[in-house]
């Protein structure tokens, strides 16, 4: 017995339903980030903190934890010396990832609009 509710359907919009927790991993600012960069391959800790410019040490470890434990990022040690630590992404994060990276190349290539958007709302308010 696990203590998981074999009946309970997630609903995000609930509450107290776990699946909240896990999307908010996702959508944070570094859990989107971090997933759009690993669908691009596998990286190790200081070449994808390299790539998701701005997240500091700390912001990057907490977020590849949460995720690793949503079952998103696989930590791969690899018995080198020194160790190397390798981050990449699960089956199941593979197709979030490739949700977020969807979303990533529409808001990149609706810029345009979505700055006049911020222009006008910003001459209006």
């Amino acid at each position: 017995m696990t203590g998981v509710d074999e009946d309970f359907a997630a609903s995000v919009f609930e509450r107290n339903c776990a699946s909240r927790g896990v999307l908010t991993d996702i959508t944070g600012r570094w859990g989107s980030l971090a997933l759009g960069a690993l669908h691009e391959g596998a990286f190790r800790f200081n070449a994808l903190r390299r790539r998701v410019d701005g997240v500091s040490e700390k912001m990057l470890a907490q977020t590849l934890q949460a995720l690793e434990r949503d079952g998103l990022v696989r930590r791969e040690v690899q018995a080198t010396i020194p160790p190397r630590v390798e981050y990449s992404l699960t089956d199941l994060g593979e197709r979030v990832a490739a949700k977020m990276k969807d979303l990533i190349v529409l808001v990149e290539g609706e810029m345009d609009q979505v700055r006049a958007a911020q222009e006008a709302y910003d001459r209006a308010h």
